[in-house]
């Protein structure tokens, strides 16, 4: 059975690209009919933010992304917290074992010589421990252990090249000197991330392992881990890097916002998962828009690209706006009914109404009051906006036109005060004068508006104010127009 994972460390946010990878990790999991689970990596207890464990929970829980094991569900490898797992997992025996295979060594450095060390690499370019503590004798090494000299352990790197294969990128092969000979046991007694990955992917029985493309050059060091153990390596898939508006990677530092964030800002999150699925991911035809059970039935490796993905939040406004548009009428008025009565007063307002107006042409529900603000009150506006010319419309045109109206309008019983009838009826009255309907609808519209852009045209306006309200602002814009 195929068995992801999702490792994410505790430190209080989670942007697109860790949900990315999070989704991804679901997907291939789900679409083999695998099991995906949920792993807190708090190695570094530094960097641990109170509460950023309930923040994952709930970002996989508004995504969609519903885990099969967990810290908070339990499951058959539990412990899921990494630090709960020191004592009973026993990194420290593994690493041991390692040292006694010739795999691994004790390093005894202290923390100065080792700032110094970095430093004159970092004037040279290089940045690897000189394995200064490779060559000690057995002798000297448990008379270390014995005085209490603190210790970390360290990967022996061996000689040579090492090659994997990559779902997405192919065959990957680097040379060895490459790599540094990294720290597997911190001298608190904690594992380092990497190593504590590589442990408990096993014991879990982690199949394939999802992380970005800059650990391409680091997986050797997991390999040889997995290979010194005699475990099984897992499949790989890296997957290509999200960059943010100015072309760099993606990341909470630099200003981009999080999917907390985002949330804020108005974006619903199934709109933010289907576009997440789209950074580095194409279907076999030219569709965009997923559920999560959608993407679950049609995702492929296959479709991962190799190169880097741009965030585009223009593209992700519209993807938000589609959902709008898909949403349920009901579902739809329930959301927005708090903004249409905070934004509306206007007595008997149809608030339903309103909604059906507003549903296909917003992104966001912030949109919504500066779209309907023309409805309590008429605003003070130019007469420029009766000019239109698309619609072929100018001020002389326009005065004619809503003079025209009023007892066209005025003549209307109260019974065909409706949208059917009264595009109809301004319909026969463009034809009656010989212009094009866009002269009597524009005037109309503007008049009712004062706004060059309404949610809906002039004969729904017409109905939602009713004659009397209709009448009162047509002739408003007849003595605007007048001068």
């Amino acid at each position: 059975m195929i068995r992801t994972r999702y490792a994410p460390s505790p430190t209080g946010y989670m942007h697109c690209g860790n949900l990315r990878t999070a989704l991804y990790e679901y997907l291939i999991a789900k679409s083999q009919g695998g099991q995906f689970v949920l792993r807190i990596e708090d190695t570094d207890q530094s960097r641990q933010v109170e509460g950023a464990v309930e923040v994952i929970y709930e970002t996989l829980r508004l995504a969609g992304l519903q885990h099969d094991e967990g810290p908070d569900i339990g499951g058959p490898y539990a412990p899921y917290v990494q630090s709960e797992r020191k004592n009973g997992t026993g990194y420290l025996n593994f690493a041991q074992e390692l040292v006694a295979k010739g795999k691994a060594y004790y390093c005894f450095c202290t923390k100065e010589r080792l700032e110094t060390l970095q430093k004159e690499d970092a004037a040279e370019g290089a940045m690897q421990y000189d394995r200064h503590c490779v060559s000690l004798s057995k002798e000297a090494v448990e008379e270390n252990l014995r005085n209490g000299v603190p210790y970390v352990i360290r990967q022996l790197i061996p000689e040579g090249r090492s090659s994997f294969m990559d779902e997405v990128y192919g065959e990957i092969s680097i040379d060895n000197a490459e790599l540094d000979d990294q720290v597997l046991i911190k001298s608190d007694g904690m594992p380092t991330y990497n190593f504590a990955n590589v442990v408990d992917d096993h014991l879990m029985d982690i199949t394939h392992v999802v992380r970005g493309s800059e650990y391409l050059t680091s997986t050797p060091k997991y390999n040889l881990l997995y290979d010194a153990f005699g475990w099984q390596i897992p499949t790989y898939v890296h997957l290509p890097m999200v960059l943010n508006e100015n072309g760099a990677k993606l990341a909470k530092r630099k200003g981009d916002a999080t999917f907390a964030d985002l949330l804020k800002q108005g974006y619903l999150p199934e709109a933010v998962i289907n576009y997440c699925a789209l950074l580095g991911w194409a279907p076999s035809d030219n569709r965009e828009i997923f559920s999560i059970a959608e993407l679950t039935e049609v995702f492929d490796v296959k479709g991962l690209s190799k190169s880097p993905s741009s965030f585009d939040t223009t593209k992700l406004a519209w993807m938000n706006g589609e959902y709008f548009k898909k949403m349920d009428a009901d579902v739809f008025f329930e959301m927005v009914k708090p903004v249409l009565e905070s934004s509306v007063k206007r007595a008997g307002a149809d608030m339903r109404g309103l909604a059906a107006m507003v549903q296909s042409r917003i992104r966001f529900l912030h949109e919504i009051p500066g779209m309907l603000d023309f409805i309590d009150a008429l605003p003070d506006y130019d007469i420029v906006l009766y000019t239109h010319k698309k619609m072929k419309t100018n001020s002389e045109n326009s005065l004619e036109s809503l003079q025209q109206c009023v007892p066209v309008l005025t003549d209307m019983p109260d019974a065909d005060w409706n949208n059917d009838a009264l595009y109809t009826r301004l319909q026969k009255l463009a034809e009656e004068t010989g212009v094009k309907n866009g002269v009597v609808l524009w005037p109309v519209r503007t008049a009712l508006s004062g706004k060059e852009t309404t949610p809906c045209g002039a004969s729904e306006l017409l109905e939602l104010f009713g004659k009397d309200e209709s009448l009162r602002r047509i002739q408003d814009g007849i003595e605007r127009l007048r001068g």
